[in-house]
């Protein structure tokens, strides 16, 4: 993330994160250290995967005491194992103990969807179905989250409600057909948004391309009907399947041609990458 992103974005959740932590003040760290030390620790992988959220780490530290220092070894990104050495930070003993939880909750959070992503990503491979991410995200944790998927190789969708034009199965109950729904969104919005409609039926995906939508989410429907559905749209619209879309899964969809396939379980099912803070010791 740079510099701005952090400050601009990131930095309020960061800080809500620190204060769930410390009411008031950590009783164990100040009981056991009450003056200032200089003192290392090393972050430590203890379980193979993609690394993602070092800044995010380090900011955690950082907004604790500018003073706070690091050594990083691996990038965003990059293949990490278990047992090796990711970094070294260097500070306030302190500001170590304070920040250590905080820290590792945004990096195993991360680096667990980089790894997950990365591992679907693959299953993908020669295709041309791009993966994306959805807004199923963990509340105030959206922009970690979906940074998360990009380092693992995949594609954000819309980032939130303002971000672009989705007609969903109750949107459509609400203007009583994909026809008017599509309409609406056109009188309403700028001309620079696309139109995506979800379809269920191969009836609803007639009408959505009678209705010019620009891009047709198949929703849950079968093998057979997402193929009769993508050879019906051609090259008319572009075409996303969604719907349980999973690492078990995945691999199925990519002879189908869809352009896209979303997978909330990139956010919500990702399990954490093991990571640890060890080895802490005062230094001179």
């Amino acid at each position: 993330m740079t510099d701005i992103t952090l400050k601009l974005n990131a930095d309020p959740y960061i800080l809500s994160a620190l204060r769930e932590d410390v009411t008031s003040e950590d009783v164990t760290t100040n009981a056991i250290m009450p003056k200032s030390e200089a003192g290392q620790v090393d972050l430590i992988a203890k379980e193979d995967g993609i690394l993602c959220g070092l800044d995010v780490f380090k900011r955690v530290f950082t907004l604790l005491d500018d003073s706070t220092e690091f050594e990083i070894f691996v990038k965003d990104g990059e293949e990490i194992h278990k047992g090796q050495k990711i970094a070294e930070v260097l500070g306030d003993i302190r500001t170590l103990l304070v920040g250590e939880r905080t820290a590792l909750n945004y990096l195993q959070r991360m680096s667990g969807i980089a790894t997950m992503t990365r591992q679907m990503v693959k299953l993908l491979e020669g295709s041309k179905t791009k993966l994306l991410d959805t807004r199923k995200t963990t509340p105030n944790m959206r922009l970690f989250e979906k940074y998360a998927v990009k380092v693992g190789g995949a594609t954000n969708h819309r980032y939130n409600l303002t971000d672009g034009i989705l007609i969903k199965d109750n949107h459509i109950g609400a203007a009583g057909s994909i026809t008017k729904a599509v309409q609406l969104a056109r009188d309403y919005a700028p001309f620079v948004r696309k139109i995506e409609v979800e379809t269920e039926t191969i009836d609803q995906v007639k009408e959505a391309l009678d209705a010019g939508a620009e891009i047709i989410m198949l929703d849950n429907m079968t093998h057979e009907t997402m193929k009769e559905a993508i050879a019906l749209i051609g090259d008319r619209a572009e075409t996303e399947i969604s719907g349980n879309v999973t690492e078990e899964n995945v691999a199925q969809i990519k002879d189908l041609g869809a352009d896209y396939v979303s997978s909330g379980a990139l956010t919500h099912s990702a399990p954490i990458l093991d990571l640890s803070l060890k080895n802490l010791h005062p230094v001179d």
